[in-house]
């Protein structure tokens, strides 16, 4: 019998379940470095101010989104996983942040054009790739005018069977043709299975 839950639902189900089985043993989820991505830390730490609004895309267990929040950004950080926000609520007690359970596809109208700055890392690498270029476009509707959106992703340099399934050349370049001007364009080593280079790419809209 088919499933009646739509295809991108059905395809993040699994986040849910494993942060539930992982709740008190988090260093066993795969991508949960217990600390803010080195690679949004030193693009933070680069900048002489932050101010505005910010979005976290895949929060996860939060880290990212406090580093933000410290940085001086009001901050809103979303996921699909209850059991991920759950955790990031209780790491992070004395938090600000908005951690909001929310499906980037189905983005609430009050998030267009609403962001200053959008951090997106690892999360569009998740999903099969036939959701890429319609998360692409959900993450752009999010961003105000004249905002930034830091992307972080694995370079696809193989044929890695997934999940995750790393981004090419082509497939960030979507970002581009979506409407967004690209300012950086950085490709940083990393020892991982996955693969050996990231992406770190800043664009404008």
């Amino acid at each position: 019998m088919q499933s009646s839950i739509e295809p991108h639902r059905e395809a993040t189900l699994w986040f849910n379940e494993l942060y539930k089985k992982y709740k008190n043993n988090h260093q066993d989820i795969p991508w949960a470095r217990l600390e803010v991505n080195p690679l949004l830390e030193s693009y933070l730490n680069s900048q002489d101010s932050h101010t505005g609004t910010a979005l976290v895309i895949g929060c996860g267990l939060g880290d990212d989104a406090r580093a933000l929040e410290i940085a001086g950004y009001n901050v809103v950080a979303i996921d699909v996983s209850d059991a991920a926000l759950e955790s990031a609520k209780e790491r992070f007690p004395d938090s600000k942040v908005n951690f909001v359970k929310q499906d980037i596809f189905e983005m609430p109208e009050e998030y267009r054009d609403s962001f200053d700055f959008v951090f997106e890392a690892f999360t569009i690498q998740s999903l099969p790739i036939i959701f890429r270029e319609k998360m692409i476009k959900s993450i752009i509707n999010t961003i105000d005018i004249n905002g930034k959106l830091l992307v972080v992703a694995h370079k696809k340099e193989k044929n890695f069977p997934g999940p995750p399934w790393p981004l090419q050349e082509d497939e960030v370049n979507l970002f581009s043709l979506h409407g967004m001007k690209e300012l950086s364009n950085e490709v940083h080593n990393e020892d991982s299975h996955i693969s050996s280079k990231k992406f770190r790419i800043l664009y404008k809209k």
